[in-house]
């Protein structure tokens, strides 16, 4: 190598010399937060489009949820079991069944196995996760229809379950992102028993519609008892905080029948609009 070409070389061997999209280190800056922000919000968007998705019905959940899977293994281990954990395990093992059941029925009957103009609707949407998450995609699988998981980078790495689809299996590293995709597409929500983050997407989803943020859309809560066991609504409305109005965003069922009736009773949009129409925005 002659003196010209190694001098040419500590150059283009320089981080310098490499184009933006290519330097992960200049793209990680502080400073390019907004530039990354944008990236997550087009490349979910773009997919999204590209697979005719027009809208969602997003299910919550619990990941701790245990699959039939996970019950089997525990019960072939020939593991002790007391009284009230085994019938926490027999109560949660209803509700995976019934999000699997809620995901099948959902994705036959609202419009995401059939697209109208190349646009479907109603697509099954998690958090792309274990239990209940998993639950709702594995019905949506079941039917053969597509189904969406927003996953999360975190800590602890969640990876995604096995029945979304591949093609609409997403990572995002921003909360925010990540709950805005969730929302801006949404045709209602359900919600199944969950801890604080189940409880912090519920609450987000229903302060947009209290403030009208968002369009109007049902909203089911899984499983009564456990709803009304975990949250005093009324002591709120007592207080004056909320209006009496914003306990009727919501409703109640106990099966994945009924909360599929619940949907349709409150207006679940399943083929009214037009052909050409995009998806919508939050």
């Amino acid at each position: 190598m002659d003196e010209l070409t190694r001098e040419i070389s500590e150059q283009t061997a320089s981080a310098s010399y490499l184009l933006p999209v290519e330097d992960t280190a200049f793209l990680l800056r502080d400073e390019l937060r907004a530039i990354r922000f944008a990236l997550e919000y087009a490349k979910a968007e773009l997919l999204l489009r590209d697979w005719g998705i027009r809208s969602t019905i997003i299910v919550f959940g619990s990941a701790r949820v245990p699959s039939p899977e996970h019950v089997q293994s525990w019960q072939g281990a020939d593991r002790s079991l007391d009284e009230k954990e085994r019938q926490r395990i027999e109560r949660q093992s209803g509700w995976y069944a019934a999000a699997r059941e809620f995901g099948r029925i959902a994705s036959e009957r609202g419009g995401a196995r059939a697209p109208k103009d190349r646009w479907r609707d109603n697509v099954i949407a998690t958090g792309g996760g274990p239990g209940i998450m998993e639950a709702a995609n594995r019905g949506a699988r079941e039917a053969q229809a597509p189904t969406i998981g927003f996953n999360i980078r975190l800590p602890h790495e969640q990876l995604p379950n096995r029945y979304s689809t591949p093609e609409l299996t997403f990572r995002f590293h921003y909360f925010a992102m990540r709950k805005m995709h969730l929302a801006m597409r949404a045709n209602a929500l359900v919600v199944f028993p969950g801890g604080f983050g189940t409880l912090d997407e519920l609450f987000e989803l229903l302060t947009l519609r209290q403030t009208k943020k968002a369009p109007q859309m049902p909203i089911v809560l899984f499983d009564r008892a456990y709803w009304e066991r975990l949250l005093n609504l009324d002591a709120m409305l007592d207080e004056n905080l909320i209006n009496r109005e914003d306990l009727e965003l919501f409703d109640y069922a106990d099966t994945a029948e009924q909360t599929w009736e619940a949907l349709v009773r409150r207006g679940l949009r399943i083929s009214g609009a037009s052909s050409d129409s995009q998806p919508g925005s939050v």
